[in-house]
């Protein structure tokens, strides 16, 4: 090594290496007294517990994967069959 090259590496040790953590909150995922639908209902038991979505997304991708929104959540279709459902985020007021 050269003789800068040296003289850098030892500078560069010798910087205090210092962090911070940031901690941003997310919020509140919806209502956690909510009941979602549950993996593997199928869409009709998704109609029946729950009624109409408020939008149809249709399937994209393979395998195909389709998306009904409802106004707290959304659920997400594969076959037919749900393989997730998810809380709409919810933010929450600013504190003081």
């Amino acid at each position: 090594m050269t003789r800068p090259g040296l003289l850098l590496t030892c500078l560069l040790l010798a910087l205090p290496v210092a962090a911070e953590t940031i901690e941003i909150p997310v919020g509140d995922q919806g209502d956690l007294g909510l009941v979602l639908p549950a993996r593997g209902d199928s869409q009709r038991a998704v109609l029946e517990r729950f009624g109409l979505p408020d939008q149809e997304h249709p399937a994209v991708g393979q395998p195909p994967i389709s998306r009904w929104d409802y106004r707290e959540f959304s659920v997400y279709f594969e076959s037919g069959r749900v393989i997730d459902s998810v809380r709409h985020h919810q933010p929450r007021a600013p504190r003081d």
